[in-house]
Parts: C-alpha cells; structure tokens; sequence
C-alpha cells in the first residue's frame, strides 16, 4: 500500500511538474487521442492516436447503437487507456460527439467506457462541438478579418463563423459522411444520381442555414481535417499547391463516378483509410461550397482536439500564437534569434511598402513573408552548404503554429529559394494568382537577407522600395559603395540574378540616379 502510494505521489508530482495534457473525441468515424507538453511556453504534440470505429454504422433507424459498435469503440479506448494512465487525470479531457448524442442507448457505452478509462466522458452538443472546433482552429491557424470554419465529420458538420478567438455565429449540422454513405450510396455504388442524391439531401439542411451565413463577410475559409485534407492531399500528389476549389472538388466527383464502386476506388492521393467515406464527405463538401458561395478553402492546423488541449490551458498567452510558434522552431533549432527578427522586421517593412503602392496584401502575404524572413537559417542546425534546401526540409516536416498548410507550403518554398540562383520549379506548381503572391514574397525576401547581411542592426543600410508592376527599383543612400561596400556588391548581385529569372530590380540613390547604371544596362544586351 505505502508502494502505491508513493507511486502515485510521484506520478502526480511529474506530470504536474512536466505539464502533459490530453484530449481524446470520440468521434462518428474515428476516435482519436492527442497528448501534449507544454514546454518554455510552447505547446508540443508528443503523441497522436487515432483508430476508425464506425461508430455511426452502428445506429439503427430508431438511433439504437449496436453492440458490434460498442465493442469496436472499447476495444479502441482500452488501447488509449494505456496512454491516459500516465498523465494527471486533471489533465485529461474526454468528449464524445454527434453518435452519441442521437444514440438513445448511449448510457450503455459510457458506463463501459468511463470504467476503463478511469475516467470521465462528457457527451457535447453539437454547439459545444462547433464552439471547440473553431477554438482548435484559431488556436492553430491564425488569421484576421472573420473566417468560416467548416469540419464535416461522421455523423454532424459543424459550420461557424468567428473572428480571431471569437465564435461569431455556429451551427450543428445533421450530416456526416458516415451516415451519408450508408444512406445514399447503397453497396457502395457510386453513381451520379447518387451524388446528386446526397448533394440534394445536404443542400435541403444547409438552406435552413444558408441566408444567416450568407449575411456575414468572412475572408477566408478554413476546412477542418476529415475530407478537406483528404481532398487536399490528393491535389499534392498531382503537383497542385492551391487552396480547395469547387472545380477541383467537381472533377474529383465525376473520377468516382467513372470508377463506379467505392471497394473500387484508386485516386492517387487518397490514404485508404479515407476511402470508404470519402464520396458521401465529397458530396456534403461540393454542397457547402454551392449553397454558401465558398471561393475557395484552406486547411487549418487544428480542429476538435485542439480546441479541447488549449480550453484546459488557462495560462496560455492567447494572443498571438503564430509568434509562439516561430519562437518554438527558433529555439528548437538553435537559429539565431536577433538575426531572425531582423530578418523578419526588414522583410515586413519592404512588404509594406510593397502593399501600399499595389494594395497587394493577398493570401496574408506579410505572414508569409514574416515567417519565412524568420526562418531562413533553420537549415543551418544542418549545416551551411546549401542549408536553404536543408531548411525547406524540415519545414516539409514539422508544423508552424498560426499558419494553414498552404501558408506553410508557401513558406517552404520561399525558405528553400532564399538564396543562390532562382529556380521558378517550385512556384510553377502553384496557380497563377498565387504564383504573383509568391515571386512577390521571394524578392522581397531575397533582398531582405542581403540587407542584413552583416548581422547587426547598425549595419542595415537605409533603403526605399518604389514598385512598378514587376519593375522594382531599390533607392539606397548615396554613401552605400563607401559605407557598405559589400552589401551593395551583393545587392548588384541579386538584381542579376532577378533579371536572369525574368525580373527587373534597379538600384539607384534616393534623388534617382541609377547606380552602375553602364553595368545593369549590359544586361540587356
């Protein structure tokens, strides 16, 4: 007994002393688990879990839940138990979603449960699920102006509109890809009459909504893992860095169609276990963009289960997560953090005034920008020969608290172009209006580093970026072959290595007199 106790004190005073969290949602499809550490004032994923139950093909028409289902969810939580043991029970958050709300034996399953986790479970309505969902996602993926989050999970889709960490206006939807497969793609059959079927059903509920919605202005919307990133993934493997758009979504629809059967199902992209519910959280997904007049949509960084690890942390600064998470990276990877704010103060001011002269502010181009000028040494934790492609690595691989995952594909590319010749490869993969956005952010970034290139504060020569379309002329102190002498040679440098990509930057002094004018001419020649 004094073994046990003690043993308990000790796990209690490590996990307080360690901080772990966790979050398990047991969710229509899947349950999934997350456990975290705040560390130094970040927060770090050391674990994700997640196991498809189906939970959702277990109800019956009268909502009663099969014990087939109930035994497919606790052989799951009997794995998780095993985890939850060793974190502090007052860190430990359990909540289940929409199945469990319409299943009227739902009691059964959460007496089971609750008995082998040790630990209690909380049946959320469906504008609590909404509420949280939008949290994970302003959590993870900060942005400005309002923002439509949309997350079409197994048996609900939850829409909201917010503004930063404010939910403005939310709804539970009674939809979900699990109960929309069973109900509307019979045998798995995957014809058109059954999309249009399942898009008919979806759009009747989202009318009920639509005109609320309608009246808000959102600026960007935000998908919420499940089908989004699915459909996400697939556009990857075919080469396209772009948010989801209703045309690719369309295309995606007739390729099932032609492929008939979902056992039959081969899309390149799509991971296998999305497959059997793939179709149905198409069609709701098609529904959503035509009933809501979506443009197009991002991937957030977080969804249910963050919302739920950052709800328990009270002392969180919630302000400004994106600085959270660069400063984890910067430190994780022992980046010089004076050099990188000045890289990323450099590169802000030429970005604004890059913005004043052209309005040109689009896909938060100053986070982009601020981020990647932040980031641009990660790869030297490698080493320095071609540490910029080392960085675009790990940035390939770790996560950026604050930003989507196109803003952080953005971000990787302008990372592993920062430096050295320009090769377009990489930004040709993009679609043309976010090709702009992006050869826009990568000068802007290319003359920022050269400009800090001394490594002090004292030493960054004055400078003012006046634009012209896609001919930019760099005004520099009259001094500056004196005064800097290597700057301005690498500055030269870099305009050739501008032209060369097709662009065209010109150094002169601030009353305009063109500097080596007889040199930047030759290039033309």
């Amino acid at each position: 007994m004094l073994d046990d106790a003690a043993s308990r004190l000790e796990l209690n005073s490590l996990q307080k002393q360690d901080d772990y969290y966790a979050a398990v949602d047991l969710g229509s499809n899947s349950f999934h688990m997350v456990i975290v550490r705040v560390l130094a004032g970040s927060v770090q994923t050391i674990g994700k879990n997640k196991q498809k139950v189906r939970l959702a093909a277990g109800l019956s028409d009268t909502n009663l839940l099969s014990e087939e289902a109930i035994q497919r969810g606790l052989n799951c939580l009997t794995n998780f138990a095993e985890k939850l043991q060793d974190i502090h029970p007052d860190n430990i958050k359990i909540v289940a979603t929409a199945t469990l709300r319409l299943a009227t034996n739902a009691s059964v399953f959460l007496t089971r449960a609750e008995s082998i986790l040790n630990q209690k479970v909380t049946v959320i309505s469906g504008e609590e699920e909404a509420r949280q969902i939008y949290l994970g996602v302003a959590y993870t993926s900060a942005n400005q102006g309002n923002s439509l989050v949309i997350d079409i999970g197994g048996a609900s889709t939850e829409v909201i509109v917010g503004r930063d960490l404010q939910p403005i206006h939310l709804v539970s939807m009674d939809m979900g890809c699990v109960t929309f497969m069973e109900g509307y793609f019979p045998n798995g059959k995957l014809t058109k009459q059954n999309f249009d079927k399942a898009g008919q059903a979806a759009s009747n509920i989202i009318k009920q909504h639509k005109d609320t919605f309608l009246c808000f202005d959102w600026e960007k919307c935000l998908g919420a893992s499940g089908t989004p990133q699915a459909v996400t993934q697939i556009l990857v493997k075919r080469g396209i860095n772009d948010a989801i758009r209703l045309s690719y979504l369309l295309h995606l629809r007739d390729e099932c169609v032609e492929q008939g059967q979902v056992a039959d199902l081969q899309i390149d992209g799509l991971v296998p276990s999305r497959q059997a519910i793939f179709p149905s959280g198409l069609a709701i997904l098609i529904a959503l963009f035509e009933n809501l007049n979506i443009e197009d949509m991002q991937i957030a960084g977080g969804a249910l289960r963050e919302g739920i690890i950052y709800g328990m942390l009270d002392n969180y600064h919630k302000s400004d997560r994106r600085t959270q998470g660069l400063n984890q990276l910067i430190s994780r990877f022992h980046i010089d953090p004076a050099h990188s704010q000045r890289a990323k103060e450099v590169a802000i001011n030429l970005c604004n005034q890059l913005c004043e002269q052209n309005n040109f502010c689009n896909y938060d181009t100053h986070g982009v920008v601020a981020a990647a000028a932040a980031l641009h040494e990660l790869g030297l934790h490698i080493g320095y020969k071609q540490y910029h492609e080392h960085g675009a690595y790990l940035l390939n691989h770790v996560d950026i608290t604050g930003y989507t995952s196109l803003q952080r594909m953005m971000i990787r590319d302008l990372v592993s172009m920062h430096r050295q010749p320009i090769n377009l490869s990489a930004i040709n993969q993009y679609t043309s209006d976010l090709q702009e956005v992006l050869i826009s952010c990568l000068r802007i970034l290319r003359i920022a580093i050269v400009l800090i290139g001394r490594r002090k504060k004292t030493a960054i020569p004055d400078c003012k970026l006046v634009t012209h379309s896609t001919q930019w002329e760099l005004q520099l102190t009259q001094d500056i072959k004196t005064k800097h002498p290597l700057i301005y040679t690498e500055l030269v440098h870099e305009a050739w290595m501008q032209h060369k990509a097709g662009w065209k930057l010109t150094l002169s002094t601030y009353d305009g007199t063109q500097l080596d004018a007889t040199v930047q001419s030759n290039w033309n020649d």
